[in-house]
């Protein structure tokens, strides 16, 4: 075998196993994300705020601020603080923690302000809205669900399909792997998911397919726009505290544009103790 042989070899095997790595890691989140979301209540709120301040805490890696002990600790307790008030059912305490958390790490932080009090933002609404989607007792679960399924199979979809046809990229400059093929096999396979909501009987077709299409695209530009934010410090993995994925914000880029419009679109629809409703029911 010459080395021009060896070369594909070694990246198929190198593809091969990062696969088993997702996989094997999918198996493990999957479940537990599923059997909290059920439980509701507290342990959810407490799995979101772990996560949230993972996802804070890695966008001050991706940003040169990890060092910035103060912009850290700050964010950390205005997410924790924020949680503690959502497991309190005090939305309107948790919007008021975090308005004060915002400006007093704007007020501390020496650099990179604006990405400091960016991340801090990103990662409360991903918190909030997370927390406000499963509230609801009667479709907050299912809610939660659909918003979950959405982005797992447009993840998946688009890996395959991008995978197995290729073809013309997305957008080279800010995700070159990233096909046009693995964009619409990941937004026909949210269609499905939709259909299967309808087919069981959680909500009408048409709407449920409108708002699978929309979370789709949304899941994916979410992805698009993490992938911006690493290639302007020029970082590959926010971390790599997941086998296979990277860290948290590279696992969750998606479903943190999605809930956010999920639970901006049910609280238009149902009010803020009945985003869930608002998004199932029509």
């Amino acid at each position: 075998m010459t080395e021009d042989d060896a070369a594909p070899a070694a990246s198929s095997e190198q593809g091969s196993r990062n696969l088993l790595l997702r996989v094997v890691a999918a198996l493990v989140m999957a479940p537990l994300a599923i059997a909290v979301a059920y439980a509701g209540g507290i342990a959810w709120v407490a799995l979101v705020t772990l996560a949230v301040i993972g996802i804070f805490v890695e966008w001050l890696i991706i940003a040169g601020l990890a060092r910035e002990q103060r912009a850290v600790t700050t964010g950390t307790a205005a997410l924790l603080l924020t949680g503690l008030c959502l497991m309190a059912g005090r939305v309107d305490a948790a919007l008021v923690v975090l308005a004060i958390g915002v400006v007093v790490l704007a007020l501390i932080s020496r650099e990179r302000r604006g990405w400091a009090t960016a991340g801090l933002l990103y990662a409360a609404a991903a918190e909030i809205a997370s927390v406000l989607v499963r509230l609801d007792a009667a479709k907050g679960f299912a809610a939660l669900m659909f918003v979950f399924l959405i982005v797992w199979v447009t993840d998946i979809g688009g890996y395959f399909a991008g995978r197995g046809i290729g073809g013309p990229k997305l957008w080279v400059r800010v995700s070159p792997k990233k096909t046009w093929a693995g964009a619409i096999g990941g937004f026909v396979a949210s269609l499905l998911v939709a259909a299967g909501f309808a087919v069981v009987d959680i909500g009408r077709t048409g709407p449920l397919l409108l708002l699978g299409a929309l979370l789709s695209v949304v899941s994916q530009l979410g992805d698009l726009f993490e992938s911006a934010v690493k290639r302007r410090f020029g970082v590959k993995d926010s971390s790599h505290i997941i086998p296979g994925h990277g860290g948290l914000l590279d696992r969750l880029d998606g479903f943190v544009a999605a809930v956010i419009v999920a639970a901006i679109f049910g609280f238009l629809r149902g009010g803020a103790d009945s985003v869930g409703r608002g998004l199932m029911v029509w």
